[in-house]
C-alpha cells in the first residue's frame, strides 16, 4: 500500500516510483523476504515503503516494514569461500541501496565473495513493537540465516563478515558487539556473531559531541535515555570477542565526524583486536565505492586487508 503523502505527490510521482523500482529491481537478483514466516516485533501496519525521490540519480528507500535479502554470487569463487552481509546506510530514516548496497556487492563478486544485501526495516513506532532493536533482528536474522544455509551458498560458515556504511555501519557494529544476547530468541551467541566487519564512515557512538544525532533519534526516539545512549554507543561494547575491523572515514566529514571511526578503532585496540583505520583528508560523506577527492579506491585496501588477515585468499 502507498502512502497517503505519496498519493498526495499525484500520479506522476506515484508512476515514477514505480518505474524506478521497476526499472533497478530488473537489473539485479530477486530479493527474498528475510524471514521465512512472521516479522518479530511486527505490528500489523500498511506497507508504505517508496522512494524519497525518483528524480534523484540514487534510489533512497523509505519507510521499510518488510526486510528483504539479496544474494549476489560471483561469477568465480575465492577458494576460502567468505561471504558478506551488507547494510546500506540512511540515517535509519531507510536505506541507500544501490549505491551503498548492489553496487557494493558487485565490488565483492568480482573478489570472488559471495555478497548479500539487506534492506532493513526502518525504525518506526507504527510497525514495531519495540523499534531500538528491530533493525539489529533484522542484521542478526541476516548472518544467522546466511550462516545456517552456508552449504547451499557454498560457503565457509566461520567466514561471514559484515559491511555497513554510515548508520548502517553503526547497524554493522552493534551486530559485532551485541552478539552475546541475541535480540531474537531462535538464534545464539555463534549464530550471529560475525567474523569481520567492514565499517564505512560509521555512525559509532551516540553520545555528545560526535554523535550523528539523526541517527539516533530515528533510532532510540526524543529524547533518548542516558541507559539507551550508553547502550547503543558501539565503542563502549566492544570486548575481545569483537570481530577484527577494518575502517574507512574522510576527515572533512560534517555529517558523520571522523571520531566515530576514531572512538572504535581506539576501542579495539584497547582490547587487542586487529583492526586496520584509513582516514582520507577529504571526501565528505556518502560517496559508496567511489570518494571523487582520491584515485585510490578504498575497496581495494579492504580486499587487501581481508587477505592479510587471511579471510580471502
Amino acid at each position: 500500500m502507498i502512502s497517503k503523502n505519496k498519493v498526495r505527490r499525484g500520479a506522476m510521482g506515484l508512476f515514477g516510483w514505480l518505474a524506478l523500482m521497476a526499472s533497478v529491481e530488473a537489473a539485479e537478483p530477486p530479493a527474498q523476504p528475510l524471514y521465512p514466516g512472521d516479522i518479530p516485533g511486527a505490528i500489523a501496519a500498511p506497507d508504505e515503503e517508496s522512494v524519497r525521490d525518483p528524480k534523484e540519480p540514487w534510489p533512497f528507500i523509505l519507510n521499510t516494514s518488510r526486510p528483504t535479502i539479496t544474494a549476489y554470487r560471483p561469477a568465480k569463487q575465492d577458494p576460502k569461500r567468505a561471504a558478506v552481509v551488507i547494510l546500506p546506510g540512511g540515517g535509519y530514516r531507510g536505506t541507500s541501496i544501490l549505491k551503498e548496497g548492489y553496487d557494493v556487492a558487485r565490488a565483492f563478486n568480482d573478489m570472488g565473495v559471495t555478497a548479500f544485501v539487506v534492506k532493513y526495516r526502518t525504525p518506526s513506532d507504527k510497525h514495531m513493537k519495540d523499534k531500538r532493536v528491530g533493525p539489529l533482528q533484522d542484521a542478526q536474522q541476516a548472518v544467522a540465516s546466511v550462516r545456517r544455509d552456508a552449504a547451499k551458498w557454498q560457503i565457509d560458515p566461520k567466514r561471514i563478515g559484515v559491511i555497513g556504511f554510515s548508520a548502517g555501519g553503526h547497524l554493522a557494529a552493534t551486530t559485532g558487539t551485541m552478539f552475546g544476547t541475541p535480540v531474537l530468541s531462535q538464534w545464539q551467541s555463534a549464530d550471529v556473531r560475525p567474523d569481520f566487519l567492514m565499517l564505512i564512515y560509521p555512525v559509532i557512538t551516540f553520545a555528545e559531541p560526535t554523535l550523528h544525532k539523526g541517527s539516533r533519534d530515528q533510532l532510540l526516539g526524543v529524547p533518548a535515555s542516558p541507559d539507551d545512549v550508553k547502550r547503543f554507543s558501539a565503542e563502549l561494547a566492544v570486548t575481545r570477542d569483537t570481530p577484527p575491523t577494518f575502517l574507512i572515514h574522510a576527515a572533512d566529514d560534517q555529517t558523520v565526524p571522523v571520531a566515530n571511526s576514531i572512538l572504535f578503532f581506539q576501542a579495539l585496540q584497547a582490547q587487542k583486536i586487529p583492526a586496520q583505520l584509513m582516514i582520507y583528508p577529504t571526501g565528505g560523506h556518502g560517496y559508496g565505492l567511489n570518494n571523487a577527492t582520491t584515485g585510490d579506491r578504498w575497496i581495494e585496501r579492504c580486499r587487501q586487508w581481508l587477505q592479510s588477515q587471511g579471510w580471502i585468499s
